[in-house]
């Protein structure tokens, strides 16, 4: 009996040390917004600094650098892999067709690189963080919301231009569409309409939007008309236009264009259309503090989809290529 007594006290010792162990396990490998706090705490205000500059420079700038993020998150995680250039064993995501001629401020994250290699003395902070850091400091520099960017992912050694291109989602979706390509990345409609709210800044070509302002129904006439001045029918492919009318605020007038048929995409005028999100829509139409809010929320979730830690992956030198 006491022999059993003794070997049950041990047992149980030791799937309790089994579980601490598993848990410090899990928690040194999982993302946290102190990653950089004692490693390179000078990390994060480098990356807000540049960013600024860069916002400043052009205010586009701001939503090309949150458009990184999530193509690079939707392909594979946050392993930036965007990043890659082409090499002889695979073709980059930058060719992939939601990506091609349209994603940009490649520089400035070489820049951001640089900075933090230098501050850091040594190479230290992955790409994938520094897009997820710089899409959330754009937001800020637009006058939108700030959040805890959830930090200590690593970086892909590889890329995938098919995979990039089954399941990047298309301007050309409509809701059931959109909700399915985001639940493939385990984020539900509330994440779908808030992080869409990510048009509130930022441009678009013309030969994304124009199918909708030639032959959609459900589009104010007088928003197709406007749009057509700068789209014709042919040629002007690479116009821009932007999402709503204050492209470089971070505000609600992309979810009040929607609710008055101005959405400028047809995977745009999806979220209010009759559908399970209208009320979603409307909600932050007139909610600033809810759209702020959920779209803070989503942005954590989306970074947290797939990220490499641990001894996976890599700390690139240079962000356009695997060491």
């Amino acid at each position: 009996m006491q022999f059993k007594l003794l070997f049950m006290a041990s047992y149980t010792s030791f799937l309790l040390h089994g579980f601490v162990w598993l848990a410090l396990a899990t928690t040194a490998f999982s993302l946290s917004p102190k990653f950089y706090d004692k490693i390179c705490p000078q990390a994060l205000p480098a990356i807000k600094k540049i960013v600024q500059a860069a916002v400043h420079k052009e205010r586009r700038m701001g939503a090309s650098l949150l458009r990184l993020h999530f193509h690079d998150c939707f392909v594979n995680g946050c392993d930036g892999s965007l990043l890659l250039d082409s090499t002889s064993s695979f073709e980059s995501e930058k060719n992939a067709r939601g990506n091609l001629n349209s994603v940009r401020g490649f520089e400035v994250v070489d820049q951001i690189k640089a900075e933090v290699d230098r501050v850091c003395g040594r190479p230290v902070v992955s790409c994938a963080d520094i897009l997820a850091v710089a899409a959330r400091d754009s937001v800020v520099a637009l006058g939108g919301p700030t959040w805890k960017v959830e930090v200590g992912r690593r970086d892909s050694t590889t890329a995938s231009r098919t995979l990039a291109d089954s399941v990047l989602p298309s301007a050309s979706m409509d809701l059931p569409a959109l909700i399915n390509n985001f639940k493939n990345q385990g984020l539900n409609q509330r994440d779908l309409v808030a992080l869409s709210g990510g048009h509130t800044i930022g441009l678009s070509q013309c030969v994304i939007f124009r199918n909708r302002i030639y032959n959609a129904t459900n589009i104010d006439p007088a928003f197709a008309k406007e749009r057509r001045k700068t789209c014709p029918g042919v040629g002007g492919n690479s116009n821009l236009a932007p999402f709503d009318p204050t492209p470089a605020r971070f505000d609600t007038a992309y979810f009040q264009n929607l609710v008055k048929k101005r959405g400028l995409l047809t995977s745009d005028q999806a979220l209010f259309n009759g559908g399970s999100t209208d009320k979603l829509v409307k909600t932050y139409s007139s909610n600033p503090e809810a759209f702020w809010d959920d779209f803070a929320k989503s942005m954590i979730k989306m970074g947290n989809i797939k990220p490499l830690t641990g001894k996976k992956g890599q700390i690139r030198v240079n962000c356009r290529k695997a060491n």
